[in-house]
């Protein structure tokens, strides 16, 4: 990768029995962890940060900012852990991994951001501590690696491993909210569902305070500026409020909706607009895309990965999790049936079934979870084992928020599948993540659930640009959500009105038109029927293992059942 942060609990001698020091463009030692860092903008404004003084050192990687506006947030984070301890993390404001060794406390840590957008991963497997960004990178340091199965069916059923597990036993990632120390692995508590009542909290006027708010902590990021621009809510806003974005690109063919609605946009607001087809590039799951999966989510979310080469930016901006901070996204709604399919109304479950729910959220497809087991030697029932994973993972998450709802979400936080879009993103260029500000994350453990919604983001939108709606969403022609889904189920059924065009190009179109069964899963021919997701998951896993010796291993569980080779 380009950008990495490796170290261990221990001296430069341990360090350097994994790593070599050249390796990186830092390397600060502690006296209980050694830590490295390789990232071209270390020490940019908003961006990765490196201190050593008499208070110890302190490693910031990924994008940050401070409340009295410090150039260097890791030495602003050191020198006020001193005097502040934990309540300093809490005033740490980004998307990051924060490496602490304080002469004055008793020892040291790595604690991730409140959301985890940044992951980091850690093994005991060589008798030393070792933690790091690139989960391939760690678990080498392991001995003999072996996967763990219920990791591999996870990610094949549900596209994303769930809680802190990953396809290899004995190689670990942080919990949501939480931080490494040498022999622990502690909770923090900035990420607890705190909703104030109305009378108290106005969430329209806040959540547009704290969005004009985090737009200018995120002024001063360093470069040329671009948006992964979409035609929907979330990236337009960006785009609205950051002045010197001159760039922004969509992935689609020219006369998709969602390329023509983006280009509308990009012209309201004075940027150039690069639309990119969707040809092998796309869907193609090669190097340059697995690796920011990290084995634990599909790499099928970096839309972008195969045109990275022509994106002419230093800074770049997305709305990812914007859908699900402020718009509610994993929150259970009421539906109502119309010609056999479900409505969602906009009000929300006064009873949901948190499982069903997050099956749904999730995209768990039960045929295609059936077909895969027929076709795999794992022998376990898919729907069994998924609907326990889920259980499991979801009481796990549930002493952070008291409300099913905001459990709900909380889930849908930790679990986020679409996060290699970020990690791709990143490693390639400086890179603002507005949904994990600070301000916003506690805007959205604040905002009740049935304030979550897309009527309050766009209210809130509308107070600080009062033209962001000019040109709305290709499928959202009307303010309310249930009128929209109605239209779009009414165009879908009458022969002589176009659909809706989805945002995304067809998996399984591209699937077949580069002939990928062939080219990706020649010698797994028994999967060829199985949809384009699920092959591009296997194709994920087995690119991902290459670092290791374990392909014999995922080899034999994919290899078809006994019955299907008689």
């Amino acid at each position: 990768m380009n950008r990495e942060l490796f170290g261990v609990f221990g001296g430069i001698d341990a360090f350097e029995r994994f790593r070599s020091s050249d390796d990186f463009d830092e390397v600060l030692a502690g006296s209980t962890l050694t830590v490295g860092i390789r990232d071209s903008d270390l020490g940019a404004r908003g961006w990765s940060a490196a201190y050593t003084g008499d208070e110890g050192c302190c490693l910031i990687w990924g994008e940050a900012y401070v409340p009295d506006d410090d150039p260097n947030a890791a030495r602003w984070l050191l020198e006020h852990y001193e005097t502040d301890g934990q309540d300093a993390l809490t005033a740490l404001n980004g998307s990051y991994l924060a490496v602490v060794d304080a002469e004055s406390s008793d020892g040291a840590f790595v604690a991730t951001d409140p959301v985890r957008s940044r992951e980091c991963f850690y093994t005991d497997g060589s008798g030393t501590r070792v933690f790091g960004t690139d989960a391939a990178a760690i678990g080498r340091t392991i001995a003999e690696p072996t996967l763990s199965r219920d990791g591999v069916l996870e990610f094949l059923h549900l596209g994303v491993i769930l809680g802190e597990k990953t396809t290899v036993t004995g190689l670990h990632r942080l919990p949501i909210d939480s931080q490494l120390t040498p022999a622990s692995v502690d909770s923090l508590d900035r990420f607890v569902y705190d909703p104030q009542p109305p009378q108290e909290f106005d969430a329209v006027d806040e959540l547009a305070d704290r969005l004009e708010r985090a737009f200018r902590r995120r002024s001063s990021l360093p470069g040329r500026k671009g948006v992964l621009l979409s035609a929907g809510y979330d990236s337009r806003i960006i785009l609205s409020q950051v002045d010197d974005i001159d760039r922004s690109y969509t992935v689609g063919s020219l006369e998709a909706q969602e390329v023509r609605g983006a280009r509308s946009l990009a012209a309201q607001y004075g940027a150039s607009h690069t639309a990119f087809p969707p040809d092998e590039r796309y869907l193609r799951p090669d190097e340059s895309k697995t690796r920011y999966s990290q084995g634990i989510k599909e790499s099928l979310h970096i839309h972008h990965a195969g045109y990275t080469d022509e994106i002419g930016v230093d800074t770049m901006y997305h709305g990812l999790l914007c859908d699900t901070f402020f718009r509610g996204h994993f929150t259970a709604s009421k539906t109502v049936d119309v010609l056999d399919k479900r409505i969602p109304t906009g009000r929300l479950d006064p009873d949901p079934d948190p499982v069903e729910v997050l099956l749904e959220k999730f995209g768990y497809s039960r045929e295609a979870s059936l077909e895969l087991a027929e076709r795999t030697s794992f022998d376990v029932d898919p729907e069994a084992f998924v609907r326990d994973a889920i259980g499991d993972e979801f009481a796990a998450r549930r002493d952070r928020a008291e409300t099913v709802q905001n459990a709900l979400t909380c889930c849908g936080i930790a679990n986020q599948p679409s996060m290699p879009f970020h990690n791709h993103l990143s490693d390639h260029f400086v890179t603002s993540f507005l949904a994990t500000d600070r301000d916003l994350i506690d805007w959205h453990l604040m905002a009740p659930p049935e304030d979550r919604t897309t009527e309050t983001f766009l209210q809130a939108c509308e107070q600080i640009d009062d033209d962001i709606l000019r040109h709305r969403p290709p499928d959202r022609p009307h303010d309310a959500t249930l009128l929209n889904e109605v239209e779009g189920f009414v165009r879908r059924k009458t022969p002589l009105l176009s659909s809706f065009e989805p945002p995304w190009p067809d998996r399984k179109t591209l699937f077949e038109r580069h002939d990928f069964d062939r080219r990706l899963l020649g010698d797994l021919e028994h999967v060829h029927h199985l949809p384009a997701r699920h092959k591009l998951r296997l194709t994920d896993l087995r690119e991902w293992l290459e670092w290791s010796e374990s392909q014999a291993q995922l080899r034999s569980w994919l290899w078809p059942p006994k019955r299907m080779v008689a």
